[in-house]
């Protein structure tokens, strides 16, 4: 798959996050609550050494920011041994699901509950590795 895309292939990437389910009398009426995006495009292997690592920077300060400059950066044998693949979107389309659930005239006074159930992700308490030296936990970690 790498090669396809590192050699300029058609690719599509899809990405959807779920935000809740929604319960609705009838099983046939259940949903989910979501948001997707669906891309398409063309992929390229960035191969310059700069926009490599700035690609890495800017992933990893997206997932939790400050982590760049405290961590080790990649050593030369790392960052050959990492593809980074951008993608040139050449068309999108996204879809969202929100609300409650629609259930049928003749189910309304059945006695079911109904309603959304949310669902959430969440970063738990940081667990440290148990080895090394001890080091105060980094704010970005503290504050969460």
């Amino acid at each position: 798959m790498l090669r396809h895309i590192a050699q300029g292939g058609e690719v599509c990437v899809t990405v959807t996050h779920v935000d809740g389910l929604v319960l609705a009398k009838s099983v046939f009426n259940h949903s989910v609550n979501y948001r997707s995006a669906v891309l398409f495009g063309r992929g390229r292997l960035v191969e310059d050494e700069s926009g490599k690592m700035a690609a890495l920077a800017a992933f990893t300060e997206k997932i939790l920011p400050g982590r760049w400059a405290d961590a080790r950066l990649p050593n030369p044998i790392e960052m050959k041994a990492t593809s980074v693949i951008a993608v040139d979107i050449e068309s999108a389309s996204a879809k969202i699901r929100t609300g409650p659930p629609h259930d049928d005239d003749a189910d309304l006074d059945l006695p079911v509950w109904v309603g959304v159930l949310p669902i959430s992700q969440v970063a738990g308490a940081p667990i440290p590795a148990g080895y090394g030296p001890v080091v105060d936990l980094p704010r970005y970690l503290a504050d969460r």
